[in-house]
């Protein structure tokens, strides 16, 4: 009995932990204005998530996590960076403190309504009860994996993961489309700079100067 109750306290001092952390990084993004290190700390809190939800044995949204929070949305992110500047401009003066009176009006709300929540692995809540029950009893013999979660994604519903896979990678080649990666991308800067292909290197501006002038 003692064994358990010191791990079941190291679990919770290491949920305190990541916890700390995150709301630390989270802070910082709120606080910086530099766009790079936010898109840097945005994939640090999302791998740190990753590790919390190991912690709590959600596994499967670790993995997607990781993959898409960390992965695809920091490149998402760099690539958008490069289009616009490398620092935020500074907000206003107030312009800052509707945002902050819904944010507290929202989590004030949310505190309340977990009030009616049913205790964390209670064998009677609504979850645990119908089709949950179910799989949790057909699951390792079927399986053979120990994660439930896993292997309802990974098995039980595999074609559903694959088609959700799918939609994810299509989605990120629609933003990188998007957002012009490749050939367009540097024609697009190439305007922006006022050189066209052709032009000796004088940009567009000087180019129509010296035809008025002719």
């Amino acid at each position: 009995m003692t064994g358990v109750l010191e791990g079941d306290i190291g679990i919770a001092l290491v949920n305190i932990l990541l916890l700390a952390v995150l709301f630390v990084v989270a802070i910082s993004i709120a606080r910086l204005r530099n766009l790079f290190a936010i898109v840097m700390l945005s994939g640090i809190y999302s791998l740190v998530s990753a590790t919390w939800y190991v912690v709590v044995d959600a596994v499967d949204v670790a993995f997607t996590e990781a993959a898409v929070g960390a992965g695809m949305s920091t490149v998402v992110l760099l690539g958008a960076m490069l289009l616009t500047s490398r620092t935020a401009k500074p907000d206003k003066k107030f312009a800052r403190l509707g945002p902050l009176l819904v944010v507290i009006a929202t989590g004030v709300m949310l505190i309340y309504a977990t009030v009616d929540l049913p205790a964390l692995g209670d064998p009677n809540s609504p979850v645990n009860q119908g089709v949950g029950l179910t799989y949790m009893q057909i699951n390792w013999a079927d399986t053979g994996i120990p994660n439930v979660v896993t292997s309802v994604l990974a098995s039980y519903r595999g074609f559903d993961t694959l088609g959700e896979t799918t939609v994810v990678f299509l989605a990120g080649l629609a933003v990188a489309l998007l957002l012009g990666f490749g050939e367009r991308s540097l024609a697009e800067s190439i305007k922006r700079e006022g050189k066209l292909p052709g032009s000796n290197g004088k940009s567009a501006s000087e180019t129509g100067k010296e035809e008025d002038a002719s």
